[in-house]
């Protein structure tokens, strides 16, 4: 990676602006932002022209100090409807895992739960919750989204994996030591979330209702869809459909260290701990965290990505939130990530 993503502080919610439990509260963009620029930006992504390069873009929403500021959709696309997560998830799984270490329920530098691991002499029953976060387990998998003949994420989730994905997953042996070589892989999300309900002592529907009661509804997220295998684990590594107001809602979360109109939904220094940073491997372009990315919009940004460019950015030093869903093949995504670039470079003018 380029460089290393410094910690900033994260901005409280101004005086006089609602917290949107209920709606979201709107606003003008501010006088310093460029909305010449944000406006040509928002135009080609909804363009056909930006097809080729970006691809589809469904929606879009900014929110800065609170307010949504700027909002599009596509043509077919509505407020209301619900978008892929894909690994969004992932960084929606690191919150529920921060509700459980405040309920003291977790510790994420001990072992990890997983009975797989138990045998004497099994080198992966040292690996921890926090090299799981880290995605630096060791644990050999292949993050492929193309060929299904050599993607074990493939395999995990439509294969002969997708009854049990935790079980799929912590199946394959180790290749390096714990804790020292970085390797994305949505494998071990899954694990994780199969800890995430041992420790709860509930899987299926009651492992959904804890996500709603502890995460979603006090936030004002009413819109999830979160999918869970035949064993009843959350399928945190890639399923959790939302409107595009309520990934912004969950970015707000973040971006406000964690607490929600007076309330602590996730333990102090956890949000710090999701962007504190991994050592990534020197080809890796952005900066990775706990289960979160560093980086994509300038230091001491971090964000939720997910496949074919789905996108929930923080800019704590701007407070500013963008939120990107659509429909662009990997090869489109460096287009889709510079274009999120420029558009909080307006916000910079």
């Amino acid at each position: 990676m380029s460089s290393s993503p410094t910690l900033v502080p994260l901005p409280s919610q101004p005086e006089g602006v609602a917290w949107p439990t209920e709606r979201w509260p709107e606003g003008p963009l501010g006088a310093g932002v460029d909305s010449g620029e944000l406006g040509r930006l928002l135009d080609l992504a909804f363009s056909e022209d930006a097809l080729a390069s970006m691809g589809e873009t469904h929606a879009f929403l900014a929110v800065q100090r609170g307010r949504i500021v700027a909002e599009r959709y596509g043509q077919d696309n509505l407020a209301t409807d619900t978008y892929p997560s894909w690994s969004e998830a992932k960084s929606m799984t690191h919150a529920l895992v921060g509700i459980l270490v405040r309920e003291g329920k977790i510790d994420v530098q001990a072992p990890a739960d997983v009975p797989e691991w138990q045998g004497a002499d099994d080198p992966r029953r040292r690996i921890t919750l926090d090299q799981l976060l880290r995605m630096s387990s060791g644990l050999k998998f292949a993050e492929d989204y193309v060929d299904a003949g050599v993607s074990d994420v493939i395999e995990m989730l439509f294969g002969s994996g997708k009854d049990d994905v935790g079980g799929f997953a912590a199946g394959f042996p180790l290749v390096h030591e714990p804790g020292s070589a970085w390797s994305y892989a949505s494998g071990t999300t899954n694990i994780v979330a199969r800890c995430a309900a041992r420790a709860l002592g509930e899987s299926g529907e009651a492992f959904r209702a804890f996500m709603f009661r502890e995460l979603f509804d006090p936030i004002g997220m009413i819109s999830p869809l979160p999918k869970f295998d035949a064993q009843g684990t959350f399928i945190g590594s890639s399923f959790c459909y939302c409107t595009a107001r309520d990934f912004a809602r969950f970015g707000l979360l973040y971006i406000r260290d964690g607490v929600w109109d007076g309330q602590r939904i996730l333990p102090e220094g956890w949000v710090d701990y999701a962007r504190t940073l991994t050592p990534t491997p020197p080809t890796e372009t952005l900066g990775y965290g706990a289960h979160w990315w560093l980086g994509l919009c300038g230091p001491g940004s971090f964000s939720a990505n997910g496949y074919q460019g789905q996108y929930t950015v923080l800019v704590p030093s701007l407070d500013l939130i963008l939120v990107r869903h659509g429909n662009s093949l990997d090869e489109k995504g460096d287009e889709v990530r510079r274009w999120l670039a420029r558009v909080a470079d307006c916000f910079r003018a």
